[in-house]
């Protein structure tokens, strides 16, 4: 569990981020990055995120779809902000990486041309669906000695960072249980864009938790996929409740991904149980974490407490900065090249595509 540990091992470093508390301050000049895309569910969040941090200047917007470009146009997330071709973009004097914001069909065509072009980029989630054109852009990308920083969106989260860090000191001991549910109520219109990937919800939203289950267990030996159509007179074919089995040598995950959920942020969770304690994070987006201990470990006590987080845990911001200590060569990624191939492989897997 080699992938695991390394993981464990930077994210439990990375429990200082200022991330955790919001945007840092600096006094460096900002490295200017372009966003490809608007399409992408995250796009318009990543873009404000972009636009607000202090290490960041966005210097334009590339959106080749005509009906999106307009809708972009009319945004405020992209006032002022000048659209311009991607040959353009990849040309921009002093340019030092791209945001790849594209509809998840055409993120790895444009990561392509981007790593082609020698930029690092941040990749939304998930990596498509052609597993070998990924590993191809993988491979190019370590040989060039750029980064691909994959945008899932719980890396940074504080609850997150805190569970890893428990981890990394054994303090819950050797984790044999993961218990995890990503869902959410999605209307007809959100649902006819999801249905037009084969790998249903799964693949579209809980690549969010995929990515933390590798990330506490490793690569799973086997998959098991269950997925299912749970609404009657689907007016689709989106496969819209969906589980999916994890199975290791000492342990199994369960990972659940519905898109009919009433209210379904308020039940996204995260639990581990191991051999000395058990973290459970409920909800996702607004942490909070109850964990118990078989024994007091400092300020924590044996038992079961609560611990909040505040500010209130806010998405994308982590991710920002850690991209640009990246790009900046102040540290190496936290997510190994290895660690992202096999959370792409395990969401493949868990919605039932082929590899």
């Amino acid at each position: 569990m080699s992938t695991r540990r390394n993981t464990l091992k930077a994210a439990a470093a990375a429990i200082a981020f200022p991330a955790i508390t919001g945007l840092s301050q600096s006094s460096r000049p900002k490295l200017k990055i372009i966003q490809v895309g608007t399409g992408h569910p995250h796009a318009g969040g990543k873009m404000n995120v972009y636009r607000n941090a202090p290490d960041f200047e966005v210097v334009g917007v590339v959106e080749d779809n005509a009906q999106l470009r307009a809708a972009a146009e009319k945004s405020p997330v992209y006032k002022d902000l000048p659209f311009i071709s991607l040959d353009q973009a990849l040309n921009t004097p002093q340019l030092k990486a791209l945001a790849i914001e594209t509809e998840v069909k055409d993120l790895l065509d444009y990561a392509q041309k981007a790593i082609n072009a020698g930029f690092p980029i941040h990749l939304d989630k998930p990596a498509g669906s052609d597993f070998s054109h990924y590993q191809r852009i993988v491979k190019q990308a370590e040989q060039k000695k750029l980064t691909i920083q994959m945008g899932y969106m719980y890396r940074y989260n504080p609850a997150v960072l805190l569970l890893r860090n428990f981890l990394e000191k054994g303090w819950l001991g050797d984790p044999f249980d993961v218990q995890t549910t990503m869902s959410k109520e999605l209307n007809a219109e959100s649902r006819k864009k999801i249905a037009f990937y084969p790998g249903g919800i799964m693949f579209e939203l809980a690549c969010h938790i995929i990515d933390l289950v590798v990330g506490v267990l490793g690569a799973p030996d086997k998959i098991n996929a269950f997925p299912r159509q749970s609404l009657k007179a689907a007016p689709d074919n989106l496969i819209d409740n969906m589980l999916a089995v994890f199975e290791y040598p000492r342990a199994t995950a369960t990972v659940r991904s519905t898109a009919l959920e009433v209210d379904g942020f308020a039940r996204r969770h995260f639990a581990v149980a191991g051999t000395a304690g058990t973290c459970h994070i409920q909800p996702l987006d607004r942490p909070t974490m109850k964990v118990t201990f078989s024994k007091t470990h400092g300020k924590y006590k044996k038992g079961y407490q609560t611990i909040e987080f505040a500010p209130p845990y806010q998405r994308y911001i982590g991710d920002a900065e850690d991209f640009a200590k990246i790009i900046r060569g102040e540290k190496e990624s936290d997510f190994s090249p290895q660690h992202d191939l096999a959370v792409q492989k395990a969401v493949l897997q868990a919605s039932a595509q082929s590899i």
